[in-house]
């Protein structure tokens, strides 16, 4: 037997006794799908966090973090009869030559982006998919699932033809927002958010990784202002505080990542 599967093996024999009815974990016992999922989520981000930071030792760690993940979930439908962590290696191993029939099969050709979807929207229909939006996880974060959902429907012909549309389409949501009760504000400032995705992927941009970067950017500039004010900046009249904004603003190296 080979070390990888040396190590992996002490990996799921470490979950089994986690899992042991009589000599197991007690907070690993008490745990479900449901409960566990939100941790599956959390190693994720923190896996995407440690790529963006260049950090490989830190990547090496969270990668372990979320491959813990998926032997917990195997583990827990392994007890329930569903399938075991062999199954799961299975099933994406066969996927993945499923669909790349130009490497582990007989056709010819390059993936392009077309040939992928059309691959991956044969599988939804194998599996029965009824609708373009099937398969679109909720539990995505909502960013990401509008821009998903959206893309779905413009395969379907459902998209403006030029930026044009979504520019107008956002104008209109914010002058109802403006205008919305309280019974409707809620709906109308995601009808603006929604369309807002619309407009940027009209430009060809990733809208959640667009939005991930004005996050940092933002906070970098106001890290700089808590430094600027040495440690009073809460108690500057916002003028001050929109002052010191700009002089940071100013300073182009607060922007670099």
């Amino acid at each position: 037997m080979s070390e990888a599967a040396d190590k992996i093996l002490r990996l799921l024999s470490i979950m089994a006794r986690l899992r042991a009815p009589d000599r197991g974990c007690e907070w690993d016992l008490a745990q479900d799908f449901e409960t566990i999922a939100p941790y599956t989520i959390e190693e994720a981000y923190e896996v995407a966090d440690a790529i963006e930071r260049g950090d490989m030792d830190d990547l090496r760690e969270e990668l372990g973090d979320l491959l813990f993940q998926v032997v917990f979930h195997s583990r827990m439908a392994q007890e329930a009869g569903h399938f075991d962590f062999a199954d799961v290696a299975q099933s994406i191993s066969a996927k993945m030559e499923d669909r790349h029939p130009h490497i582990f099969g007989d056709q010819d050709g390059v993936m392009s982006d077309h040939r992928w979807e059309n691959i991956k929207q044969t599988e939804r229909l194998a599996k029965g998919a009824s609708s373009s939006m099937d398969g679109v996880a909720r539990a995505l974060p909502a960013l990401l699932r509008a821009q998903k959902l959206q893309k779905r429907a413009a395969r379907d012909g459902f998209d403006w033809p030029d930026k044009a549309g979504p520019e107008a389409k956002i104008l209109e949501e914010m002058e109802e927002l403006a205008e919305a009760s309280d019974e409707t504000v809620e709906e109308e400032a995601g009808d603006l958010l929604f369309a807002a995705v619309n407009l940027v992927r009209a430009y060809g941009l990733d809208a959640e990784q667009a939005l991930r970067k004005a996050n940092d950017k933002f906070e970098r500039r106001y890290r700089a202002m808590e430094d600027l004010a040495q440690g009073s900046f809460a108690k500057l009249e916002l003028d001050d505080q929109g002052a010191l904004w700009e002089a940071v603003k100013a300073k182009g190296h607060f922007d670099a990542s």
